[in-house]
């Protein structure tokens, strides 16, 4: 009776919340509107395909943004760029990397982001890799042997396959010799790296210092084919990345006696400092439009793909339910914003500074929804620490349809981020935005900041629910008659430093960045 019971009170309210559903209009047409005339593919398409990867200080990133207040624009919605400091100007040429000695093949890999380049007609030299040292004065008499060779410094991996394809194949015991051994080969490497004085960071420089003609690694990200590109870390010489295949043949080859030839060819320029930006797009609020609801997304990425999970999706996702939210509630309550952030990935920038340029928006500001970690279906959502998150957000998600909020999982009141994406630079202001966290699709080791970041990743179903949830509770909070609580929990204890956690604070971001 009991099981009886509780299955009825749980129809009743089912089916109370798919009447209250029905009954309002304006979420039905945005329901009907995100399914049946869904623009997520052709945005997808002219932003990952035409423009391609969108890194902080090149062209692609400014044409980017031209191309969102274009679309904007559109679809009826006003909008701007807004700069907020500058960067390092540089855009990626055409790069060749290839063997020639002792047989010819061409490799795969790229130069890394902001790498000088080595003119059209390229370097050729000698490969080394980094020795086994006793401590750092050993290593400091090997440093002239770099000059005029090409360095490899990244660990050879002792396997190509991902663990989980070891653990579907192997032996217990195969495997546990694998990874046992790889183990012990990563801390002897650590350990001879730090013998030397140097760290990842400065490393390069000092190889180059010493006329190294450029640097070979290999970031390998545990998947097949796939490793993440960053910046280089060199101001003359080129820093390049290859794949672990290749990178693996080559130190073999190093370490078999075989002198390895390369010749690399990478045509990047450098363009001096450029502007960077913000695109900003409003749909003006009627009755209170000095309060604020923003659709929150980076919109700059790594460049070793197309940035299309890390964060095209996210883009997409607030471009999309703009333009729904213009065409079925072209008249709301409170001011809905378009945030599309520049220079995320060198520490929010471009958010940091919206919220430091713009505190009578932050203090408008009724709730942001910030999406980011790629191209799942939302299935995290938490209160940020904020006390009485539960009562509005609870009733925001009540209106979302049933088969969308039953994969998500909440935390309330739950803490302040302090860092990862946009929304944390508006929680350390105090202000109530949101993180709507989505399933994995293998991110981590696939897409987050590869070179296989690319359309084909995008899977639409996703990314058309997370519209329909986006939309929906951008509507509900520009309706809410009450102006949402900032009130702060009580944080608890760190596990970590068995202190009690403080709300993080508000940082400036680096205006001019890419330069010492």
């Amino acid at each position: 009776m009991k099981k009886l019971f509780t299955l009825c009170v749980m129809l009743f309210f089912s089916v109370t919340l798919f009447v209250a559903q029905e009954k309002d209009p304006v979420i039905q047409a945005m329901i009907s509107e995100a399914n049946d005339n869904s623009q997520l593919k052709n945005l997808g398409h002219e932003l990952m395909d035409v423009i391609g990867p969108r890194l902080v200080g090149t062209p692609q990133m400014k044409n980017a943004h031209d191309w969102a207040v274009a679309k904007f624009n559109t679809w009826g919605i006003t909008a701007k760029n807004e700069q907020w400091g500058e960067w390092r100007g540089w855009e990626r040429g055409i790069t060749h990397i290839d063997m020639i000695h002792p047989r010819v093949q061409s490799l795969r890999g790229m130069q890394l982001a902001w790498s000088p380049g080595t003119g059209k007609n390229g370097i050729t030299a000698e490969l080394l890799v980094l020795p086994m040292i006793k401590d750092s004065l050993e290593f400091a008499r090997w440093l002239p042997s770099v000059k005029g060779k090409l360095v490899m410094i990244s660990m050879h991996q002792p396997t190509g396959r991902p663990d989980y394809n070891w653990e579907e194949y192997a032996t217990e015991k195969s495997f546990t010799k694998m990874k046992e051994e790889r183990e012990k080969q990563t801390e002897e490497w650590q350990e001879n790296m730090r013998r030397t004085g140097y760290d990842r960071r400065t490393l390069a420089p000092a190889l180059e210092k010493a006329g190294a003609a450029g640097i070979v690694m290999s970031n390998w990200s545990r998947g097949f084919g796939v490793n993440k590109i960053f910046g280089a870390r060199t101001k003359a010489i080129p820093t390049v990345d290859l794949e672990l295949e290749d990178y693996g043949m080559l130190y073999r080859l190093v370490e078999s006696g075989h002198k390895p030839k390369l010749k690399i060819v990478a045509e990047s320029k450098e363009l001096g400092m450029m502007p960077t930006f913000n695109t900003i797009a409003e749909i003006r609020g009627t009755e209170k439009p000095e309060e604020y609801v923003i659709l929150s997304a980076h919109f700059d990425s790594w460049d070793g793909a197309t940035g299309a999970t890390d964060n095209g999706t996210g883009t997409l996702v607030m471009m999309e339910a703009a333009r729904i939210l213009k065409k079925h509630y072209p008249n709301p309550k409170r001011t809905i914003l378009v945030g599309l952030w520049g220079s995320e990935e060198q520490g929010l920038n471009g958010s940091r500074a919206f919220v430091e340029d713009h505190p009578e928006i932050v203090d408008g500001l009724q709730a942001l929804f910030n999406q980011d970690n790629g191209t799942g279906r939302v299935v995290r959502l938490s209160g940020g620490g904020f006390l009485n998150s539960y009562d509005y957000l609870g009733r925001w998600l009540d209106a979302v349809p049933n088969e969308i909020t039953s994969e998500i999982e909440t935390t309330f009141p739950g803490t302040p981020a302090r860092g990862g994406s946009d929304y944390a630079s508006f929680q350390a202001a105090g202000a109530p935005g949101f993180s709507l966290s989505s399933l994995s699709w293998a991110y981590w080791n696939y897409t987050w900041h590869t070179n296989r970041d690319t359309y084909d990743k995008i899977v639409f179903d996703d990314v058309r629910n997370n519209v329909i949830l986006t939309a929906i509770l951008a509507y509900m909070a520009s309706e809410d008659p009450e102006k949402t609580s900032r009130v702060k929990a009580v944080l608890p204890v760190s596990n970590r430093t068995g202190r009690q956690l403080e709300w993080p604070t508000p940082r400036s971001p680096e205006r001019k960045g890419g330069v010492d």
